[in-house]
């Protein structure tokens, strides 16, 4: 297991000493451990294949384009 040294914020650190006095974790180790292995697994993104983002450009281009039936002219009047 890899040791590392960690500066808090007070409030941070008062709030893991909270939780372990309240008993939601045995120690601070374990406090230390959890919160971050929570975080670290709502944090990871996910990643797009390359056929995801060929897709994806592909889908924006289309989407970019205007149909010139669909523009409004400003009038409903016909001319000729």
């Amino acid at each position: 297991m890899s040791k590392i040294e960690l500066s808090l914020p007070d409030r941070l650190a008062n709030d893991i000493d909270r939780f372990v006095e309240q008993g939601d974790f045995v120690n601070r180790e374990q406090a230390f451990e959890e919160l971050l292995t929570m975080g670290l697994s709502a944090y990871q993104p996910v990643e797009s294949t390359p056929e995801e983002e060929e897709h994806d450009l592909f889908t924006q281009a289309v989407e970019d384009q205007t149909d010139p039936a669909m523009q409004d002219d400003g009038g409903d009047e016909y001319t000729f």
